[in-house]
């Protein structure tokens, strides 16, 4: 793993439109090129809000983002570009008209242009992202006909046919299926070595990947309170319980 920062939150606080409290208060936060960092925190601690600050989708209201050295302030949309991002609340609902295929390509739109169509280009990068997430099959099936596990495949589909330097994942082992719960992990896994990611995934369940993840940051009440190794992880949320979710341990 090489020592090369490639996301850097420097004292960041963030406020969402229309609240007074920061989401997210005072954080310092730094991931190395192929680094696999897990973020855990109950509900409502900032966990979401951390992933779309660092995505630039949140302006700061105090300090600096960067990622590649780049101001997110600034550079947000070019940086995006190498970003692979799968949100919490993706589920689509039963009767939308898209296909799965369709899901992968707007993924590319950042790099495509929303005012342009895909080419056959694009399609060959959808298609094979499709193919390693093993998801091929489902190309034509409407993406709101898919159980959680395939649907969830599919945005990590979408994530990586962009060829992104960083992917950020937030929640994915919710809405999931126990097969699934059980395969996705080493997907995960296999995807950030494969493609030599840095990954920073949000999570209230560091149980699935612990022994696969560099660190583990635990965040409550916006702050960060724990960054450290894995081992020490767990330690520090059965001592601090008020914290953290004791779902991470259990």
């Amino acid at each position: 793993m090489r020592e090369d920062a490639v996301i850097k939150l420097e004292d960041v606080s963030t406020v969402y439109e229309g609240e007074r409290r920061p989401a997210i208060k005072g954080v310092n936060l730094t991931l190395k090129r192929n680094e696999l960092v897990y973020v855990v925190g109950p509900n409502a601690s900032g966990k979401t809000t951390l992933l779309e600050t660092i995505n630039g989708l949140l302006p700061t209201f105090k300090g600096k983002v960067s990622v590649f050295g780049l101001d997110m302030q600034s550079h947000g949309r070019k940086v995006r570009c190498k970003i692979g991002y799968v949100p919490q609340d993706f589920m689509v609902k039963p009767g939308e008209p898209y296909t799965a295929l369709d899901v992968v390509l707007m993924g590319l739109y950042g790099q495509i242009g929303f005012l342009h169509q895909p080419e056959e280009k694009d399609r060959k990068k959808a298609l094979e992202a499709m193919k390693l997430l093993g998801v091929e099959e489902l190309v034509n099936r409407p993406m709101g006909k898919l159980s959680g596990g395939q649907q969830q495949k599919v945005m990590l589909a979408r994530a990586i046919a962009k060829k992104p330097k960083v992917l950020l994942l937030d929640e994915p082992f919710s809405n999931l299926d126990p097969e699934s719960r059980a395969k996705i992990p080493s997907l995960i896994s296999r995807l950030h070595e494969e493609k030599e990611l840095t990954t920073l995934i949000v999570t209230h369940d560091i149980h699935h990947m612990i022994d696969q993840c560099h660190r583990v940051v635990a965040i409550s009440n916006g702050k960060i309170v724990f960054d450290g190794k894995p081992e020490n992880a767990i330690p520090f949320i059965e001592n601090h319980p008020h914290t953290t979710s004791l779902e991470a341990i259990r």
